[in-house]
């Protein structure tokens, strides 16, 4: 796509978007934000314009942005986008599954912004952390994690996730070898599974878990008897941005704590 000027009235319909300007040092170009986008601080006055999936196309119609972006993950994401293209106004949609395409992402922003050299140094700031951790994890044995993204009627991280991009760039292995993103799995699959780490998700999706050592049917995995289980920030590891960074940061130090140690 092209812009016939650099884009400075965004409206982001997912906050990763939000925290990529920030960090590329362009927070004031973000002219609104939905109900659930807190971050950067700086934006909490702007206006807020509806939900991720249900956005009010006729207050952001009246703001003017010259650009709009959308995230992927489920089809119906793209209906807002079509709505807004029928008044004239500019959209972009993107899927970010890995690291690579987390990277292309930030680029493609830095291009629409005119700002390519900020693209460039956010972007080599995450891959050195990125670095970091793997100099850190190399030639450690990689224990088989398994990430819970919902309870009950369990459903984990599968490898078409970001979350599988965060647990392999921490020095695991996802325990779930679905290509999806999510995986349904019965209680007779998580027996079969048995992992070495069971990390589970609060937020949105996994509002009030259980803690795994208090669900009969999880008490005998061998994750929960050694107390390898670790509960983690829904935004920082299954919403794709750069805080997926932060998330490979805690679940390395979580799965390989004695490289860590001069960390501490």
């Amino acid at each position: 796509m092209r812009l016939p000027a650099p884009a400075r009235r965004i409206v982001a319909l997912y906050g990763a978007f939000n925290e990529i300007l920030d960090g590329m040092g362009l927070a004031a170009r973000i002219a609104a934000r939905t109900q659930a986008d807190v971050l950067p601080a700086s934006i909490l006055d702007r206006p807020v314009i509806g939900t991720h999936m249900r956005p009010n196309v006729e207050m952001i119609v009246a703001l003017k942005p010259d650009l709009v972006l959308q995230m992927g993950g489920r089809a119906e994401a793209q209906a807002p986008l079509r709505d807004l293209e029928r008044f004239g106004l500019t959209t972009a949609f993107f899927e970010v599954r890995d690291f690579d395409q987390l990277f292309s992402v930030i680029g493609r922003l830095g291009l629409l912004c005119a700002e390519p050299q900020a693209a460039a140094q956010l972007t080599q700031a995450l891959q050195g952390r990125l670095a970091a951790v793997g100099r850190r994890v190399a030639g450690a044995g990689a224990p088989r994690v398994l990430f819970e993204v919902r309870w009950p009627n369990l459903l984990a991280a599968g490898q078409g996730s970001m979350v599988d991009a965060v647990i392999r760039a921490a020095g695991g292995i996802n325990a779930v070898a679905l290509e999806d993103k999510l995986a349904r799995l019965s209680e007779e699959e998580v027996f079969r599974l048995d992992p070495d780490a069971y990390v589970l998700q609060r937020g949105v999706m996994n509002a009030e878990p259980l803690p795994p050592d208090q669900r009969p049917h999880l008490a005998v995995l061998r994750a929960v008897r050694q107390g390898r289980v670790l509960v983690v920030d829904e935004q920082v590891f299954s919403r794709p941005g750069p805080r997926n960074v932060e998330a490979v940061e805690q679940l390395a130090r979580f799965l390989h704590p004695e490289r860590f140690q001069d960390t501490q």
